[in-house]
């Protein structure tokens, strides 16, 4: 039986937001806008089930692009087991960040349903199982506001506000900007446990429009 992927548009927004670069590790630098990874995760917070994955498709800049520049109060440890506790005086560290402030996006995503044969876990579906169900939860929990956890913009302290955007519904404008936002973290590989991969592509943002390419495109970088 074949299936056929639903997208779904949502619309986030929120003071403040930070999408980390990786390749600058001390002091935390954001990306001009949300990456798919990020808004993959908004997604997810809503609703997920390992009978489906989320594949980002378009991503729109709502507002325009303004930074902040902040300084914050660190903790340089990670705690473990084997440490009785951190001493945060001692360990205390001063950063900045350049964060995004007053940000506004338009996302898309498809819900990609996954048969049994194909998934890694959960693979005794229940008799009742069908991708119209998890078409039909998803619809219901966004326009409700609902999720498992608070979505938030790149960083957990960065909460965002989020609603389903309906099917005929008049569409606020993207930002009149074009943009070659460079190479872009897309998400993580993790087909190989022992072997996770960063996954990279070129972003380009036409008129507020960044097309997001699928996984398998020749476009994505490893």
């Amino acid at each position: 039986m074949e299936y056929t992927d639903k997208e779904y548009c949502l619309e986030v927004w929120g003071d403040f937001a930070c999408f980390t670069r990786p390749e600058l590790k001390v002091e935390r630098v954001s990306y001009d806008v949300i990456t798919p990874s990020a808004a993959r995760a908004i997604f997810e917070a809503i609703f997920w089930k390992p009978a489906i994955r989320w594949q980002v498709t378009k991503i729109e800049v709502l507002r325009p692009i303004r930074w902040q520049s902040v300084r914050r109060n660190e903790v340089g440890a990670v705690g473990s087991s084997k440490s009785t506790c951190i001493y945060i005086e001692e360990k205390r560290q001063q950063k900045n960040s350049l964060l995004l402030r007053d940000v506004r996006y338009r996302i898309s995503a498809k819900l990609i349903y996954i048969p049994p044969r194909d998934r890694k876990a959960d693979k005794q579906p229940r008799a009742d199982e069908n991708p119209m169900k998890y078409y039909a939860t998803f619809c219901r929990r966004a326009a409700k506001g609902q999720c498992f956890n608070q979505p938030y913009l790149g960083c957990r302290e960065f909460a965002c506000s989020f609603r389903l955007i309906e099917e005929g519904e008049t569409l606020m404008p993207a930002i009149p900007e074009n943009r070659d936002l460079g190479i872009m973290l897309y998400d993580m590989d993790f087909s190989d446990p022992k072997n996770i991969q960063a996954m990279f592509f070129h972003a380009q943002m036409h008129q507020g429009v960044i097309i997001v390419p699928p996984t398998d495109s020749e476009e994505i970088l490893r």
